[in-house]
């Protein structure tokens, strides 16, 4: 796959989607990982919260895998190292604050003294493998945030990861744009980047904005609990807040573990010196009302965040109820609307007063809009654009904004494709399989069980989920005949008690389907098995409009 002379780029996960982003760029017969991230379930993947590209087609060539560069610390970036490290066994780079992150999640499944994770200074340049490897500083919500410059003798690639131009972070250095400029002049082949907001007019805006809207904010409410709720990875926000609420004589409490891991990751870094130490939402209980303010997890409706359980009326520690006040400096991630609106109509019920980007200007994006996008390939000056990290409809206009900046190739591709960078036009050559993992249970001493989204075992999850399941038992003599009544159950479905009509139906249906078999083949468990499960398939279906998967168990005497 990485013939010499061939410089290749193969994303298994993060195009034509946002979140899970697994990039592998291939030289001299070896390849280079950038980033490995999660996304999350929903409901069509029952049991499953957590999910993250398969990376089956690169495990086999692990040999050739010299290394994973990591752009910065969100879950779509580096979520999916802890689980998926064992399968590929190579040396892991991040800057300081992303490898603090990881870290505590290596340490959660014991591999922290394990996965060899080297630390980089920002703006450092190092050789993996065959590659010559440069962090450039850029800024987005979260500190460290890198492009990486992958350097080799077919060419040089800029892979932006997240970003945007802040002038004013609070928080970390602000975009090194004279590096993106001096990267320019020495000329780079292709950039592979950040398509997530190319439909947003404008520049982003920055972070120093949202501290002075919300310091005038939180002032409005001198009375009752406020909580507010954003990423928690998002320090400058968190800073923010904490800032906002000093302003007002209100002491701010932590409640939710990821905040937790966040802060003491960014404190161990030096970040966050100028703040008190935060209270935990027991020391906060004690204060009065008008003088605390809660800083939660959970701001896109996740289910066993602190702000979920809040709205719930189920947290140990904290409550919210009538003239009260809940800020959710944060926007809706796309897919998450029915979970965030659930939540707040929980919140509202209980006489709480919601602020949202709707109401006040509470909330910047991590990602470049249009004018950034423009500025950028204005300051570098790719000979090729890549789009990622976006839907099929954001690749295709920054594909068409790439062109109007007069890029001379722009590509949209997906997940799988093998794009050959150079030498000649940018091309797909070659297809690879691509799939998905969903964490499916604790799992053991090699840490979670993870199985495919497109396997049997979720193929049929999903089928009970929406047609129901049902077992049954048949006892049959030695020459075949029935001896009892055959047991049914097939819970949500079939209601013994107010639905016997329907469960005697079932129960009947098998019986005559096993008493209809010729004696030559009762012996035969498969073929009575099978006329049993098809027999309650099709009176289920008749008379509750449901097939369900069906197992049935069958004792001889």
């Amino acid at each position: 796959m990485t013939s010499d002379g061939e410089l290749l780029y193969l994303p298994l996960g993060g195009v034509g989607e946002i979140g899970m982003n697994l990039s592998l760029y291939g030289w001299a017969g070896k390849w280079l990982m950038v980033d490995l991230g999660v996304s999350f379930g929903d409901e069509t993947m029952p049991m499953i919260d957590v999910v993250m590209p398969d990376p089956a087609w690169i495990e086999e060539r692990r040999k050739d895998l010299v290394g994973l560069v990591v752009t910065h610390g969100h879950e779509d970036h580096l979520g999916a190292i802890q689980y998926l490290w064992r399968r590929l066994g190579c040396p892991v780079y991040a800057t300081p604050f992303a490898a603090a992150i990881l870290r505590a999640k290596l340490h959660e499944v014991g591999l922290d003294t394990i996965v060899p994770l080297h630390v980089v200074d920002l703006g450092s340049r190092f050789k993996v493998g065959p590659f010559d490897v440069e962090m450039v500083s850029l800024t987005h919500s979260i500190p460290e945030p890198n492009a990486v410059a992958i350097r080799t003798p077919a060419g040089m690639v800029l892979h932006t990861g997240d970003w945007k131009f802040d002038p004013d972070p609070l928080i970390g250095l602000p975009a090194d744009t004279d590096r993106l400029r001096q990267l320019g002049g020495e000329g780079v082949l292709a950039l592979v980047g950040d398509s997530t907001n190319v439909f947003t007019p404008g520049e982003t805006g920055s972070e120093a904005a949202v501290r002075a809207s919300l310091i005038e904010l939180i002032g409005r409410y001198p009375t009752g609990k406020v909580a507010v709720s954003c990423f928690a990875t998002n320090l400058a926000r968190l800073e923010s807040v904490a800032i906002a609420a000093h302003t007002w004589g209100r002491s701010v409490a932590l409640v939710g573990r990821s905040l937790w891991r966040i802060d003491k990751a960014a404190r161990s870094l030096g970040y966050l010196a100028d703040l008190p130490p935060f209270l935990d939402d027991r020391d906060a209980a004690e204060l009065p009302d008008e003088n605390i303010l809660y800083l939660c997890t959970g701001s896109q409706g996740e289910p066993r965040a602190a702000l979920a359980r809040i709205a719930a009326d189920d947290h140990p520690h904290v409550s919210m109820g009538e003239g009260d006040v809940v800020i959710f400096s944060s926007r809706i991630i796309p897919g998450n609307e029915k979970a965030i609106f659930h939540l707040q109509n929980q919140l509202v019920k209980l006489g709480v007063r919601l602020v949202t980007e709707k109401d006040a200007f509470v909330h910047v994006s991590g990602h470049p809009a249009r004018k950034d996008m423009v500025e950028m390939y204005s300051l570098v000056r790719p000979g090729i654009a890549i789009p990622v990290h976006g839907e099929a409809r954001h690749l295709l206009e920054h594909a068409a904004l790439a062109r109007e900046c007069q890029v001379p190739e722009a590509l949209v591709i997906e997940n799988g494709a093998v794009v050959r960078l150079a030498p000649g036009p940018a091309e797909v050559v070659d297809w690879v399989p691509t799939g998905r993992l969903g964490v499916d249970g604790s799992g053991g001493a090699d840490g979670p069980r993870l199985a495919r989204l497109d396997g049997e075992m979720l193929r049929s999850r999903r089928r009970m989920v929406f047609n129901g399941s049902a077992v049954v038992t048949l006892v049959l003599d030695r020459s075949g005949k029935l001896a009892g009544v055959p047991q049914v159950t097939a819970l949500g479905l079939l209601d013994v008690e107010h639905g016997a009509e329907e469960h005697a139906a079932v129960v009947n249906a098998v019986r005559d389907a096993v008493a209809a078999l010729p004696q030559k083949v009762l012996l035969d468990d498969t073929v009575v098995k099978e006329a049993a499960r098809r027999a309650v398939r099709r009176c289920c279906k008749e008379t509750l409009g449901h097939k369900p998967v069906t197992d049935v168990h069958l004792v001889r005497i």
